[in-house]
């Protein structure tokens, strides 16, 4: 854990000093390539980046439903994650050595690789199929909940690759994770609703090692049953969460144009200390997901 925070530590600091709040100020980007990059978040419509904090928005986060689905997602996603620092002693309980044990454990970080990339790769080329996949890397946690309950107890090698199969969800979570960010627009709405995920993302793994009791083992059923009770309820809000961007699209494909932000102007100076306005895009002011009835939610 020392280990693991102190390089979190590290690349936080990194971030922090060279990672650029904005494409605009993208230090390794051509002109040419920032301008490109702004007319993604154009295209988007999530706005470029704004420093000031805005109440509203952080009202307009609170009161959204699909932030507290995400929050209670990630609660739920992260329960399951006290396998990870359960691992050595789950897999020596199934009779390999100390030795066997540490070269086991390095199987799941490399499941995860290789489930997290193709999963990414998908959801890239395939429109609107982010909750679909993110869905489908639950189907072997729920297997391996399955698994690890009914195996015999002397089948070793089962029951090893049954808990490997409860690395595979980590896919779902990070498209869950990069899925939040894409559907909330708006800078000070979307820092809120990050934090408020990240603050669900904590309290399910707080929760998640107080599972697991003494008297539970060595088949540590009712830990296993409770993993599996939380991987269908993870399916289920991602579902819900679909079904309700799903249909307020379908809101907005109905409405008639909104030319509310169409006339929006910034007065700057110029060169020769004169104001100057200028009509500032829709695309590019900081309004966020509700305010902007011209964005689509992603799904």
């Amino acid at each position: 854990m020392i280990i693991t925070g102190t390089l979190t530590l590290i690349t936080a600091t990194v971030f922090f000093f060279l990672f650029p709040d904005s494409p605009t100020n993208a230090w390794f980007l051509t002109i040419d390539e920032r301008a490109k990059a702004v007319q993604r978040i154009k295209e988007n419509q999530t706005g470029v980046e704004n420093k000031h904090f805005k109440m509203d928005q952080m009202i307009e986060a609170l009161t959204d439903k699909k932030t507290w689905l995400f929050a209670l997602f990630a609660a739920l996603a992260n329960v399951p994650n006290s396998i990870t620092n359960q691992f050595q002693i789950i897999i020596s309980s199934f009779g390999f050595t100390t030795l066997e044990t540490t070269l086991l454990g390095c199987v799941n970080g490399v499941i995860q690789i290789v489930t997290i990339y193709p999963s990414v790769k998908v959801v890239s080329h395939i429109p609107n199929s982010r909750a679909w996949v993110a869905i489908l890397s639950y189907i072997p946690n729920i297997l391996s909940v399955f698994l690890v309950n009914f195996l015999p107890w002397h089948d070793r090698v089962g029951l090893l690759f049954s808990v490997w199969l409860s690395a595979i969800a980590t896919a779902g979570y990070v498209i869950a994770i990069v899925w939040v960010s894409q559907t909330t627009a708006g800078h000070t709405k979307r820092v809120t609703t990050n934090a408020i995920m990240l603050s669900g993302s904590c309290i399910g793994n707080a929760a998640g090692p107080f599972m697991w009791k003494a008297k539970y083992k060595p088949r540590n059923h009712v830990p296993w049953i409770i993993f599996g009770v939380c991987d269908v309820a993870c399916m289920s809000l991602l579902f819900a969460i679909r079904v309700l961007l799903s249909r307020e699209n379908k809101l907005r494909d109905a409405e008639p144009l909104d030319d509310s932000y169409d006339n929006v102007f910034l007065t700057k100076i110029d060169q020769d200390g004169k104001s100057v306005e200028m009509k500032v895009p829709k695309e590019f002011l900081d309004l966020t997901d509700k305010q902007n009835r011209d964005f689509r939610y992603v799904l």
